[in-house]
């Protein structure tokens, strides 16, 4: 295998870096094609092409490959800094300012059998099989109930939000 590298290193580490700009994924590519070429070398058939074509061709199949695959991976942005993640989104416009006595005023306005599961899932910490053995409901009707709760929940603080301005306004 040294001799393999040796002679033909450089031929199949100018078709990685051809098609892999990125210097790491190029070296990842070629000893993939290296790896890939040891378990493949009962393919190779001097009277179809020489050693040099087998391999580079070997080489520019893996960088297609490569290439392609990387190109379906989702991009990913990094994270910032712990520092810069703002600890608290209070000031964020889709934030909601409210305390936990109006969070359990909202949720009376919920039918009994959501509060049910909501006490369940969010007071006992139980999860969606759990409370779907508890209860002996459907598991999609527990996870409607929860977000159609979660919802509406969310709808009444909003409008409760947005009155507040006016009604202190007004005094």
């Amino acid at each position: 295998m040294d001799l393999c590298i040796n002679e033909y290193g450089s031929l199949v580490w100018a078709i990685a870096s051809r098609y892999v700009k990125n210097r790491t994924c190029a070296e990842d590519l070629v000893q993939e094609t290296f790896t890939d070429l040891w378990k493949s070398a009962n393919r190779y058939d001097p009277a179809i092409a020489t050693e040099s074509t087998f391999i580079g061709m070997l080489a520019r199949r893996r960088a297609i490959d490569f290439v392609r695959r990387e190109n379906r991976r989702p991009l990913f942005e990094p994270l910032p800094e712990s520092d810069d993640i703002p600890h608290c989104l209070i000031d964020s416009s889709s934030a909601i300012r409210c305390d936990s006595h109006e969070v359990k005023a909202a949720l009376q306005i919920l039918p009994e059998d959501t509060r049910r599961i909501f006490s369940l899932h969010f007071d006992q910490g139980m999860s969606h099989p759990e409370i779907v053995e508890k209860t002996g409901l459907p598991l999609g009707t527990v996870k409607t109930r929860l977000r159609r709760g979660l919802i509406d929940v969310r709808n009444h603080l909003r409008r409760l939000e947005g009155a507040e301005p006016s009604a202190t306004a007004t005094k």
